[in-house]
């Protein structure tokens, strides 16, 4: 007997490479490429070349659902502000053919919001170089305090740009973005209700840390080592899809994501904050509040792993929640990782 058995993961992936293929004809200086699947995740993302050039481009096709096509121009908007107004380097989105940064493509009566990017040179930083990394979050801190300056400055304009909310209520709250943390990979009664007090315990803190405007405000929310590209001593910026608005603490505990076990970390941290410091003050109440960040963020992504289908995901397993019973025993005790 045959093994009929087709792999989720794969078919979703062959429906995005179709619509990949169709938006680039959206494009006439694409009218002779090719495309390359970089990441599949909350959307898929290409390498777009054009065919007798040198020339390179960046291709997202957005999951359907996951953002309104008003979300999605708004993103551009902070983009192209932050081009405009900062020395950060980041990816720009290009205009198609019929004059529209977004293509909005229909399949099988889901509507699917593409957009191309210039291209940015560098590799992701490498979480098992630990000097490096170290090294590297200096100047992260640097580039983070810019961005939220920049956020501060223009507050009046961003305030009204139409991005989705990062605070309790939808990381951990009952509906959240991401999926329940309790639907995570290798839950047991007793990692639920240690994960359950330190819940309570990040609500109750931040409740009490408040979102002021020198607090919370429009951010990138995603600084995770797969969004950063390092060429040379510069640091670029990428992937802004899950912007908007949260605190501004927040960021420092999304450019750990994944490693927040690490026994590097502490160093990572103190590192990011000489750099942050230099463009940003910060009080002592907001630095003894980072743990607390780094939970709340450390939940969401076992809401993530649990609730998603990738090679990422696949990868991480259910070790990821067995490796956070230490980080919230931690927490608990001590208010600290």
């Amino acid at each position: 007997m045959s093994n009929s058995f087709v792999d989720p993961l794969q078919e979703s992936i062959a429906k995005f490479n179709q619509i990949a293929n169709t938006a680039i004809g959206c494009y006439p200086l694409l009218s002779k490429a090719v495309i390359q699947l970089l990441n599949y995740s909350e959307n898929a993302t290409y390498l777009v070349k054009r065919l007798g050039t040198n020339e390179k481009y960046i291709l997202r096709v957005g999951r359907p659902g996951y953002h309104t096509k008003t979300e999605v121009e708004s993103e551009l908007e902070w983009l192209k502000s932050i081009h405009k107004h900062s020395n950060i380097q980041v990816s720009l989105p290009i205009l198609g053919g019929n004059g529209e940064y977004i293509q909005a493509l229909n399949h099988e009566n889901e509507s699917y919001y593409c957009t191309l990017f210039t291209f940015l040179e560098g590799e992701a930083p490498n979480e098992e170089n630990e000097t490096e990394l170290i090294s590297q979050f200096e100047k992260l801190g640097e580039i983070t305090a810019q961005l939220h300056n920049h956020s501060i400055k223009n507050w009046d304009e961003l305030s009204r740009v139409q991005r989705l909310t990062w605070d309790y209520e939808t990381v951990l709250g009952p509906s959240p973005k991401w999926g329940k943390w309790q639907d995570g990979l290798g839950m047991t009664p007793e990692r639920e209700e240690l994960f359950t007090k330190v819940a309570k315990k990040i609500k109750n803190r931040l409740e009490q840390f408040g979102k002021g405007s020198n607090r919370f405000g429009l951010i990138h929310s995603d600084l995770r080592l797969a969004n950063l590209l390092v060429e040379r001593d510069q640091i670029k910026v990428i992937d802004f899809d899950d912007c908007g608005f949260g605190w501004y603490l927040y960021d420092l505990a999304t450019s750990i994501s994944f490693i927040e076990h690490k026994p590097y970390v502490p160093e990572l941290i103190q590192s990011w904050l000489k750099g942050y410091q230099k463009i940003r003050a910060l009080s002592n109440e907001e630095k003894q509040e980072i743990p607390t960040f780094i939970l709340m963020r450390r939940l969401q992504l076992i809401a993530w792993v649990g609730s998603r289908d990738n090679e990422t995901t696949r990868e991480l397993g259910s070790n990821f929640t067995v490796e956070t019973d230490d980080l919230a025993k931690k927490y608990l005790l001590e208010g600290t990782i």
